[in-house]
């Protein structure tokens, strides 16, 4: 009997034994790679990871999923036969990145540990900068510090002004003049001409450009954008073209205790309206009700709609103490698919919130076949 019970626990563990053997099975030659210390102008580093089906099966790689967008990969794509080998390649890109990094690869196999996570790490020396990564926007042979100049919160009542760095990378004199400047901007370039590169030198004569913002010329509300076109000597290229952004808010600042206390209060029912799922082509529209619940007249000063939105103003643009109105918001889902989320931006003068969202959400089904 006991001998019996021996023999019939040895064939399970050679069973057991034998059916792990019957699976594909992963051996690396490393896990971590250290590239030590190394120059960003060396440029991407890459490390290979080479390993062995070990097992009796032929083994795949199911999936590479790197941690961080700074780390691309490369791996065998086609089935390893018992017996052969394959490999996983990372490769790291130093631009813009210096100093120590640590990055994890992570692989996913049919092996019976799915999983493998691979290192890669070292240190990143940084370059020396040079001229184009402090003006690393290119007008031509013009470089600036940037292409976008935001002034970000300005007053209703206030003028504001900044600069912006230019340097001229040619041999020759350049002249910068400007096109399509609105009347609230006034854009001057301070040194009138810019001397060119001589001999030996890696630039020209450095200078800047000042902008003023005049939010009393504007006469609007919210986030504003225009663009100037910039002329250099002579020649337009349509592509040359600063964006100058500002958010205009009035000016509550000056209110006493007192008139704050007498000040409108917007107030909306609900702020947000989720339409649930709709065929793509179709609408949804919502009334979105208000309320002033302040003690003086309350001004709509602004309605402004995310794109895929619109809006219609309330049936007055000044609402009394007391009374109730609504904006209604029409969301059209042409074109569109998926998840969606739109805004409309109401301004008024609340000193306590000049500005509300209103939110609609919901979901695009895309037609089949599409």
């Amino acid at each position: 009997m006991k001998k019996s019970v021996l023999l019939i626990f040895g064939l399970l563990i050679t069973f057991a034994v034998f059916s792990q053997t019957q699976e594909p099975a992963i051996s690396w030659e490393k896990t971590t790679h250290n590239f030590g210390e190394f120059k960003e102008e060396a440029g991407p580093q890459a490390a290979t990871f080479n390993f062995t089906n070990t097992g009796s099966k032929p083994l795949y790689i199911t999936n590479v999923r790197a941690s961080c967008g700074c780390t691309a990969t490369d791996y065998t794509k086609e089935p390893i036969q018992p017996g052969g080998k394959g490999y996983v390649k990372a490769t790291y890109n130093p631009r813009n990145r210096p100093g120590k990094f640590n990055k994890s690869v992570t692989v996913t196999t049919n092996t019976e540990n799915p999983t493998t996570l691979l290192r890669i790490e070292g240190t990143v020396i940084p370059r020396e900068k040079g001229i184009e990564d402090y003006y690393p926007k290119a007008f031509d042979d013009l470089r600036l510090k940037t292409s976008h100049m935001a002034f970000n919160k300005v007053f209703n009542n206030k003028v504001v002004e900044d600069t912006l760095g230019i340097v001229n990378m040619s041999s020759e004199p350049m002249t910068i003049t400007f096109e399509n400047v609105p009347d609230h901007i006034k854009i001057t370039c301070v040194t009138e001409t810019l001397k060119g590169m001589q001999p030996g030198e890696k630039h020209g004569e450095i200078g800047y450009i000042k902008v003023v913002y005049d939010a009393t010329k504007k006469k609007d509300w919210g986030f504003l954008m225009d663009r100037v076109d910039f002329i250099i000597n002579g020649e337009k290229n349509t592509r040359n073209r600063l964006s100058i952004s500002a958010t205009i808010e009035e000016d509550f600042t000056h209110l006493t205790e007192e008139e704050l206390a007498q000040s409108p209060k917007i107030e909306f029912k609900d702020v947000q309206y989720e339409f649930g799922s709709m065929k793509q082509g179709e609408k949804s529209t919502h009334n979105y009700e208000f309320t002033n619940t302040g003690k003086s007249d309350l001004v709509i000063r602004k309605i402004k709609a995310s794109c895929g939105c619109t809006a219609t103003n309330p049936e007055k643009m000044v609402i009394k103490p007391g009374e109730t109105s609504h904006i209604t918001a029409t969301f059209n889902s042409a074109g569109k698919r998926g998840r969606q989320n739109k805004t409309i931006t109401v301004i008024t003068n609340d000193p306590t919130q000049p500005s509300v969202v209103l939110k609609i959400t919901g979901n695009v089904e895309t037609p089949e076949g599409q």
